[in-house]
C-alpha cells in the first residue's frame, strides 16, 4: 500500500506558512525523531527557550512580581533600581510586576484565540474537503467572505461592534484566524483523500465519521501544528495593537499594548515607559516565530 502524499497544495492561502501542509503521513516520521532533528536546529532550540522563558514568567507572575502591579506610590517615574528593576510608571507602579502580569494576558489571548481558530478552522477545513460536493461550496465562500477583510481589520470591527473585554478580543483573533486553518485543512484533506488506504478502509466497512478522525485527520495535524505556533507570535502583536488602540483589557489592569499606549507622552522625558514593554515584546515574538520556523522545517 502506497502511503506517501505529494507535497502539493490546493488552495494557496494569504498568510498560511510556505509548505505547512506538505507534511506526511501520521506515523511515517517518529515523534522522538522529529525532536531529535529539532534539538539540532540551534534557532529553534533558542525560540523554545525564549518562549518558555515568557510561559514562565506569565505562569509565575504572582510569585515573581515584586510588587502588586496595580498599587501605586509615590515614586513616580523612578528610573531602574534595586528597589524598583525596571523603575515605576506615572502613577509609580511597579513595571517588572506589570509586565509579569500583562504577558498573562497576551499569552492567555493568543493561545486561546488560535486554539478555538485551529478548532473550528480546522473543523471547517476537514467537512469541506471531505464532502467535496455538497459542503465544500457553503464552507469556502463563508471563509472567503472573512479572508476579504485584512486580519487586524476585522479584529477591529469585531472588538468595536461588541465592545471591548478579554472575551470579545479573543473571538475577535479567532474570527480573523479561522480561514487560514480552514484553508489549510481542506487543501490537505483533497490531497489525503486520494490514497489508497482511505479507499481500503472504506471497503472494510469505515464509515463517513471513522475515516475523517481516524484516517484522515491524522494526516492533517502536522501543518496545523505549525500554522498554530507561528499564529501565536501575530496574535500576541494583534492583541498589544488592539490594547494600545483600547479596545483590548481595560485600565488599570496591565496589558502591554496598554502599557505603550500609555507612554506616549512621556517618550521624551522618560522613553524607559515605552522601551520596557518592547522588552518584553520581542522575546515572546521573536521566540515562538523562531521556533515555528524550526518546526515547519522538520516536520
Amino acid at each position: 500500500m502506497d502511503s506517501s502524499i505529494p507535497a502539493s497544495v490546493a488552495d494557496p492561502v494569504p498568510g498560511a506558512v510556505p509548505g505547512a501542509d506538505a507534511g506526511v503521513l501520521a506515523g511515517a516520521v517518529p515523534t522522538r525523531r522529529v525532536w531529535r532533528q529539532l534539538w539540532r536546529r540551534k534557532t529553534a532550540v533558542f525560540g523554545l527557550l525564549l518562549a518558555a522563558g515568557v510561559l514562565a514568567g506569565a505562569a509565575l507572575a504572582p510569585v515573581l512580581a515584586p510588587a502588586d502591579p496595580l498599587a501605586m506610590s509615590p515614586r513616580r517615574l523612578a528610573l531602574p533600581s534595586t528597589v524598583a528593576w525596571f523603575g515605576t510608571d506615572q502613577f509609580g507602579r511597579d513595571l517588572l510586576s506589570r509586565l509579569l502580569f500583562g504577558a498573562r494576558v497576551s499569552m492567555s489571548v493568543s493561545f486561546c484565540a488560535v486554539a478555538l481558530a485551529s478548532f473550528i478552522g480546522g473543523t471547517m477545513g476537514l467537512v469541506a474537503g471531505f464532502f467535496e460536493g455538497t459542503l465544500d461550496p457553503v464552507l469556502m465562500r463563508a471563509v472567503d467572505i472573512l479572508m476579504a477583510f485584512p486580519t487586524l481589520l476585522l479584529a477591529l470591527a469585531v472588538v468595536a461592534t461588541f465592545g471591548a473585554s478579554l472575551g470579545n478580543l479573543v473571538l475577535a483573533i479567532t474570527l480573523a484566524y479561522v480561514p487560514i486553518f480552514s484553508r489549510i485543512v481542506r487543501g490537505r484533506v483533497l490531497s489525503v483523500k486520494q490514497h489508497d488506504f482511505i479507499a481500503a478502509s472504506r471497503a472494510l466497512g469505515a464509515g463517513d465519521t471513522r475515516l475523517m478522525l481516524r484516517e484522515i485527520l491524522p494526516n492533517v495535524l502536522a501543518p496545523v501544528i505549525v500554522q498554530a505556533t507561528l499564529n501565536l507570535s501575530t496574535a500576541i502583536m494583534i492583541e498589544v495593537a488592539l490594547s494600545f488602540l483600547g479596545l483590548g483589557v481595560q485600565p488599570p489592569a496591565a496589558s502591554w499594548g496598554s502599557m505603550l499606549s500609555e507612554a506616549r507622552g512621556f517618550m521624551e522625558l522618560d522613553p524607559w515607559l515605552a522601551i520596557a514593554p518592547g522588552i518584553a515584546i520581542t522575546p515572546a515574538v521573536l521566540g515562538f516565530n523562531l521556533f515555528g520556523d524550526g518546526l515547519r522545517d522538520v516536520l
